[in-house]
């Protein structure tokens, strides 16, 4: 018997077909496309082009989808609010957009926050550094937690058993170099929240020829120093911010 499509699978694990469906529908859309056709949403979802058609109208009628003049479907605006109002729940624009400039001024490089959704990590805001040759990272796109500073960070702090992840917690940083994408280099350091729940983790990022190890230890401190900021600030804490965090719950 063929695998059931993933609508069928969802409704299986306790989910609604017809919401799991409506949701293929707004995750069709890749990075950078803005309009699709009805034949091409089918063929993606899997589904019937009818079965697309009233999804789609449905959608259309809260304004997560748009019908074009030619026939075509793009995402509509209540979709955009949705991912504002996620942006909102870390503070965005008033907490990780100046912390985040201040650290591209003070180190040079591109700086970047990362939270964790289920098996992957998300870019949820970034700020390029000023240097011409730099890395580009797109927000909202999933990638491994187990490639890459920032998930390695997000890992260990989560209790991700194992000696690199304990030598993680320990130092309170970690920098990687071509780890998941050549020629990339980091440095990341875990942001927490109220009861030092995990949040994410803030990285700064360049060409590996321009990052060498002895670079990403240098700028270590000044991802710690950045964590530590935004992790008081989202906490609700006051502005004032200690020479260092208290210790963690993995090292009393």
């Amino acid at each position: 018997m063929p695998p059931a499509p993933p609508a069928e699978a969802g409704a299986r694990d306790g989910g609604v077909i017809a919401v799991t469906r409506a949701l293929q529908l707004l995750e069709a859309f890749a990075l950078g496309e803005s309009h699709l056709s009805l034949a091409e949403l089918s063929r993606r979802c899997g589904l019937h082009k009818t079965t697309v058609l009233r999804l789609a109208r449905t959608l259309a009628l809260s304004g997560y989808m748009v019908q074009r003049d030619d026939g075509e479907w793009r995402l509509g605006p209540a979709a955009g609010w949705l991912g504002a109002r996620y942006q909102a729940g870390f503070d965005v624009q008033n907490v990780l957009e100046p912390a985040l400039r201040e650290l591209t001024q003070a180190s040079g490089e591109s700086a970047a926050f990362y939270v964790r959704e289920g098996n992957v990590r998300t870019c949820l805001v970034r700020v390029e550094g000023p240097q011409a040759l730099r890395h580009h990272a797109r927000m909202g796109e999933g990638l491994p937690l187990d490639k890459g500073s920032p998930g390695r960070v997000i890992l260990a702090f989560s209790g991700e058993p194992g000696e690199v992840y304990e030598q993680i917690r320990k130092q309170g940083y970690h920098w990687s170099i071509g780890e998941r994408e050549q020629g990339v280099a980091t440095v990341s350091a875990p942001v927490f929240g109220m009861h030092w729940r995990l949040l994410g983790s803030v990285c700064i990022s360049g060409p590996a020829s321009r990052l060498p190890p002895s670079a990403l230890e240098s700028l270590a401190p000044l991802a710690m120093a950045t964590a530590r900021q935004l992790s008081y600030a989202l906490a609700g804490k006051a502005s004032a911010v200690p020479a260092a965090l208290p210790p963690s719950r993995w090292h009393p």
